[in-house]
């Protein structure tokens, strides 16, 4: 029996090519997405969950009130995890993290004369312990114990040592904020998997040299920490424990504690006003409902050209019935049309995967790659197969239910229910489509808006590097002589950077007259050398920029706009402040600028006098002699900094940088509309053939009586473009409210406008009439005489 049937799947196969080839592709376009969107959903999913110790590795993070706004950080005060070490039960182990390159910071090791310019982690003791990162060479247990010690990567100790065994015992020179400290190198990584937020070359002690008295008061904070918990702890009840834990050791606190599961920080990363608003756990649903929509766009072609081509099996299906053949089993043959249909496209999608798996990767920024393991064969048999029993079921139940006399006769049972059916299906097609379309459409716009408009300074043609080595004693004198380069416009220093991200601080040290002693605002604050306004085109809105003319600056600082309104300031310019227990005079005010992405608003911001500070050189160079400018800075470099690497980064890049995610997500898009599209008019040329075949003699009958080519066409067209009509009056308010809340998530973003839909439904309609123009006008031309005899 089963070789009958596969001997008829067989015969109906090779009869109708056209049909056939159509659900192949199609199916198999649809099933080829579905799997590189299962593996990169699949990588996402598994993020950070390599470590042995997952189920009880948690992360303790910090809530407080910061301008009227519940905020929650990472960064938390460096005692803590010693101290929740000792003071909870729960806790078994706690380590103290802070990411340099998290942070913009990358450092200058030396060896010898060798020396290698990048960053990594600081941590305590307890690290390689608690997270399963690999070691070459050292033992977890011990490898942070002592201070001044570094556990290096594999690369760095090649290129240092020459080799990992040289590396070990060995002395590296580090500049750390303008410290040089030998540090000895106790242990050696291996390959950090790709799957963990954590990536490094190197882990050295937290209480390194320099940095431990500022790590160890509670009134600052920076590390991150993280704990694992006794396996059955109560983490609800943990987490009303450690709220108000910080009182214990600082009266004045204003945060609150509580913790998350490690592996959960990589996909629930974003909050607003203090609980889990979602993170990049939105684009896995949102590319998996894309992926099932597609599958199913695929499965509907399937069902739409099997009912319309149902009276090309309805003598088999009579002749079948008449012998005595069963509902059953006709529907269990049809099925197995479809399975094996849904069979045969998952080896063409398995081959598409391998072929655009390196692509989808560089989009994608990952690794993957396909092992064709047990699970992983398993899981695409079983897509296919239920891809298949979805799109055979409908086509199935419809053809086992013709009445046999009937059929035999010619006659088909009314077709009202079909029609209606197919019709939706087409119009379901066609909605998601145009979802898809102005979805990449109205994020093409954003991602346009975010990285060309206006961030309040002139971020184009700057370079910026860290000031390390002998910069450090004449950073003065290297941004006089660099200002006299030709080609460079301005040049300045400043603590931190232009991007809040980047080496930045914040602070609440500050207060100024009237202040409400409960308010608490939180203020970005950078430490800013003379003419660094001038140079970042910061415009000033009243008083003025820090000036040589004015003797000296000390004490003198400057706001913004955002933070005179956040303080209520009416007049501040003389306004005496309190700034970190010193008093200071407002000098100047500017206008608001953006130092994050257009996802946050502008937080309040000062700048005060400190070139001393300066641990960053921007120069502004001219855009027609940008090369030169570049290289007469890097020879100056050498010469003011000799034996340290000229790395530099363009400001306007940086910046960009941070729409990073929603690059990606707009160029998936464009993919995954475009294959919708592509499938749904698969299917929508499929049945424009099969409807222009049926129509043959009533086309001939019509064109004898006078009929011209373009009635025949819009004959054969109309039904079709109102189905396509339909589908745009769904689409268009589904697409709205769908785009509204996802450009919710930016303070600052575009309006939707009308134009966005007369776009997306003019392109839809013209493609739908280029996809059935074809058919129809074959049709139209035919001789008919022909088209008379053809029946």
């Amino acid at each position: 029996m089963l070789h009958h049937y596969l001997l008829i799947i067989f015969r109906n196969l090779k009869r109708h090519k056209g049909s056939f080839l159509i659900n192949l592709f199609g199916l198999s376009a649809g099933l080829a997405c579905t799997f590189l969107i299962y593996l990169w959903v699949n990588d996402e999913f598994h993020f950070d969950k390599f470590h042995t110790k997952n189920e009880q590795l948690y992360q303790v993070m910090e809530r407080s009130t910061e301008n009227g706004v519940v905020q929650v950080t990472e960064g938390v005060q460096g005692p803590l995890p010693a101290a929740m070490k000792r003071d909870l039960p729960e806790v078994t182990d706690a380590v103290g993290v802070m990411s340099l390159q998290k942070n913009g910071i990358y450092l200058p090791v030396r060896s010898g004369d060798k020396m290698v310019k990048t960053s990594g982690l600081m941590a305590t003791a307890s690290f390689f312990k608690m997270f399963s990162f690999p070691l070459i060479a050292g033992q977890a247990d011990k490898v942070l114990n002592e201070k001044q010690t570094v556990v290096i990567s594999e690369k760095m100790a090649q290129q240092l040592f020459g080799s990992v065994e040289n590396a070990l015992g060995k002395q590296v020179e580090w500049e750390l904020f303008g410290i040089k400290t030998p540090a000895m190198v106790t242990g050696v990584l291996g390959a950090i998997p790709a799957n963990s937020t954590f990536q490094f070359d190197f882990v050295m002690s937290l209480d390194f040299e320099g940095t431990s008295a500022h790590w160890q008061r509670w009134e600052n904070s920076g590390p991150s920490t993280y704990v694992t918990l006794k396996a059955g702890t109560n983490i609800e009840r943990f987490d009303a424990k450690i709220k108000d834990y910080l009182k214990k050791y600082s009266n004045d606190n204003i945060f609150t504690l509580f913790t998350r599961p490690f592996s959960s920080g990589y996909l629930y990363g974003n909050y607003e006003n203090g609980v889990v608003a979602g993170g990049r756990i939105v684009y896995v649903r949102l590319f998996s409902l894309i992926a099932i929509f597609i599958l199913i766009i695929a499965c509907i072609n399937f069902m739409n050209l099997s009912t319309a081509k149902a009276s090309r099996r309805l003598k088999e299906v009579g002749v079948k019935k008449a012998i005595g053949a069963s509902r059953h089993s006709l529907i269990f043959q049809f099925l197995a049309e479809a399975v094996c249909m849904a069979l045969l496209a998952l080896l063409l999608a398995a081959l598409i995967v391998a072929v655009f798996l390196p692509q989808f990767n560089l989009i994608t920024e990952k690794q993957l790659v396909i092992h064709f393991t047990p699970s992983l064969v398993l899981i695409g048999v079983g897509i296919s197969v239920a891809a298949g029993l979805i799109s055979g079921s409908y086509p199935a139940v419809y053809l086992s239910g013709f009445d046999p006399v009937g059929v035999l006769k010619g006659r088909l049972k009314s077709q009202i229910g079909e029609l209606i059916a197919r019709k939706g299906l087409v119009v379901f097609q066609f909605t998601i489509s145009l979802v898809l379309i102005i979805a990449v459409v109205v994020i093409y716009r954003q991602v346009q808006y975010v990285q060309t408009q206006n961030v309040g300074y002139n971020k184009e043609n700057v370079i910026y590097f860290d000031i390390d080595g002998s910069l450090q004693q004449n950073g003065q004198a290297f941004i006089a002589a660099a200002k006299q380069l030709p080609g460079v416009v301005n040049a300045s220093g400043m603590q931190g950077g232009m991007l809040e991200s980047e080496k930045g601080g914040s602070t609440f040290g500050i207060s100024w007259p009237g202040k409400n002693e409960n308010e608490i605002v939180k203020f970005i604050d950078r430490g800013a050398d003379f003419e660094l306004l001038q140079t970042m085109g910061i415009q000033v809105k009243e008083g003025r920029d820090f000036s040589r003319n004015f003797g000296g600056e000390d004490n003198k600082v400057i706001f913004n706009e955002a933070a005179i309104k956040a303080m209520g300031l009416r007049h501040p310019i003389g306004t005496d402040i309190m700034f970190w227990g010193e008093k200071s005079t407002i000098i100047g005010v500017v206008k608001d600028f953006h130092m994050s992405s257009l996802h946050d608003p502008i937080q309040p911001m000062i700048f005060y006098f400190a070139p001393q500070k300066a641990n960053t050189i921007l120069v502004k160079i001219q855009g027609d002699k940008l090369t030169e400018g570049i290289a007469a800075v890097s020879k100056l470099y050498k010469q003011f900094n000799p034996g340290y690497i000229f790395e530099y980064k363009f400001l306007d890049e940086s910046f960009k940088a941070q729409y990073v995610g929603e690059r990606r997500v707009a160029t998936l898009s464009r993919y995954f509309a475009g294959l919708a599209i592509l499938i749904s008019c698969l299917g929508l040329f499929g049945l424009a053939t099969f409807n222009a075949e049926i129509r043959t003699k009533e086309i001939g009958i019509r064109k004898i009586l006078g009929a011209s080519v373009s009635n025949i066409v819009m004959l054969l067209s109309k039904d079709f473009i109102r189905l396509i009509l339909i589908a745009i009056l769904i689409a268009f308010p589904l697409s709205w409210w769908l785009m509204s809340q996802w450009l919710n998530n930016y303070a600052y973003h575009i309006n939707i406008g009308v134009g966005v839909f007369f776009l997306a439904g003019v392109s839809i309609i013209l493609i739908a009439m280029l996809t059935i123009s074809y058919q129809s006008l074959k049709a139209a031309i035919t001789n008919p005489v022909r088209s008379i005899k053809s029946e």
